[in-house]
């Protein structure tokens, strides 16, 4: 066993029994978020609620993770049924498919906190947080349901209607101390059919739900639906998470190990590939030699002395990129050529008559030529064309 290896395992240990020590002493904390989900067991999830829905229906409910447009897409001759949806977003073409059933004859129940646009807009009316008091009471206005009652101690939301539309019927009401009663339950005749609105969904939730005499308001408030099917438009069993982790993730104990694990491999990869990186040798770049190239064949033709040579192929050079750049034909110098070339490159004729004549001599396989004929030529040309 390498000391390395032995660093490790003692930094491992560590870190486990500091993590054990935690997980013994922590104190187990209660989840008191308003999820509204019916797979979660915290004070504000539907757990109870959607374990005891069909009794309060007596088996005629169905619970659907579509949407209400996807489900009346399908469903086109449904008959006239009761609608549900709690602290549910839906969306426009969604709640035009639940006005469409209501107008022929449906009841629709709506259980939410904030009142959709949708609604508002088409039933006419608006809600509000109208209390910030920690405690109230919920009641029915009805005479046959005045003695239940339920009373929220844990987080009310405090909202009730600020305006209701002529004809709508207030059907319960929100009591507090320090406050007048605010409307929080409304019926709307919405054409053959009504809307329920409640605007205080904690009454259903399992901490409300598993308290003694909390259900019997819950019935009153659902004896307001006929006795007939009844269809609840619910996402929440289809948001459970499908990752493969989610049991490891779901335990404390076993997600501390796994975050634990993952730290060790990084710390292991780290450390491992930084020890055995091999050095990277240095590797000089390629030098362009081009230019030495160019100087050293200059050299050997002035060493040489045949300016002759270098005359003819700076002509040929020359001629080569007329006809490819100016597409003019070299195969006869004479005026046309030059007239030509004076054309499209704007220099003097005079400049161009005097280049052509040296590039004559140059191609003159007899003609007698001085370095000075060179070098008068190259600069001629360099100025025609920069070459």
């Amino acid at each position: 066993m390498n000391k390395t290896f032995k660093i490790y395992a003692v930094i491992f240990i560590v870190v486990m029994i500091i993590l054990a020590l935690f997980e013994v002493n922590k104190t187990e904390s209660t989840d008191w978020r308003k999820n509204f989900k019916t797979y979660q067991k915290s004070p504000f999830g539907l757990f109870v609620f959607d374990h005891e829905i069909r009794d309060l229906f007596k088996n005629k409910v169905r619970k659907t993770d579509q949407t209400p447009y996807d489900y009346y897409n399908q469903n086109q001759t449904k008959k006239p049924h009761n609608i549900l949806i709690i602290e549910h977003e839906v969306d426009g073409e969604s709640w035009n498919k639940i006005f469409d059933q209501v107008a022929g004859g449906s009841d629709a129940m709506l259980i939410v906190s904030d009142i959709p646009k949708e609604i508002s807009d088409s039933i006419g009316y608006y809600d509000s947080k109208l209390s910030f008091e920690e405690e109230n009471v919920l009641k029915l206005t009805d005479k046959k349901y005045q003695n239940d009652f339920i009373k929220l101690d844990k987080f009310p939301s405090g909202r009730g209607f600020t305006f209701i539309r002529p004809g709508a019927e207030v059907l319960g009401k929100t009591v507090e101390k320090n406050n007048t009663d605010q409307v929080n339950f409304i019926k709307v005749k919405f054409g053959k059919g009504q809307f329920y609105v409640h605007c205080e969904p904690l009454f259903i939730t399992n901490y409300y739900l598993l308290k003694k005499g909390n259900v019997k308001y819950a019935q009153d408030i659902f004896s307001y639906l006929d006795d007939r099917e009844t269809v609840w438009f619910d996402e929440s069993n289809s948001q459970v998470s499908r990752f493969f982790l989610r049991f490891i993730l779901s335990n404390p104990a076993l997600k501390y190990a796994w975050w634990v694990l993952l730290g060790g491999l990084v710390l292991f990869i780290f450390f491992n590939a930084k020890r055995k990186q091999r050095i990277v040798p240095i590797i000089d770049p390629l030098k362009n030699t081009s230019v030495d190239f160019v100087k050293s064949i200059g050299n050997l033709y002035l060493q040489e002395g045949d300016f002759h040579d270098m005359m003819a192929k700076k002509a040929q050079y020359f001629l080569n990129k007329v006809r490819m750049d100016l597409l003019i034909d070299t195969q006869n110098l004479d005026a046309g050529f030059a007239k030509k070339l004076h054309l499209k490159t704007g220099k003097p004729l005079e400049i161009i008559d005097e280049a052509i004549a040296l590039i004559k001599r140059a191609q003159d396989p007899y003609a007698q030529v001085m370095k000075e004929d060179l070098t008068r030529m190259n600069n001629l040309l360099d100025q025609i064309i920069k070459i």
